[in-house]
């Protein structure tokens, strides 16, 4: 897996809240991602709503975790010294 990165997709996110919600471990769901198990956790902080659920669990949203990842894109942009380049 070194030097293989990849950006989780809404998709894998929607699969990650299913899995989550069902109780399914963060190795278990990297491992069916092919993805590293910190970006799992890492994830799950990322949609975590501030609820928990009837097994007292942070409740997952992909929908949160996703608006999130698009903001700090959106945060991204060109720095000063490349503004005024064209690109």
């Amino acid at each position: 897996m070194a030097g293989k990165y990849k950006y989780l997709t809404f998709e894998d996110r929607q699969k990650i809240e299913v899995w989550h919600a069902r109780g399914d471990r963060p190795l278990e769901m990297a491992a069916r991602l092919g993805v590293h198990t910190a970006t799992i956790y890492n994830e799950l902080k990322r949609g975590y709503v501030g609820e928990l659920d009837s097994k007292q669990r942070e409740i997952y949203k992909a929908e949160r975790a996703q608006a999130t990842v698009q903001e700090h894109f959106k945060r991204r942009g060109r720095t000063a010294a490349t503004a005024g380049k064209g690109g």
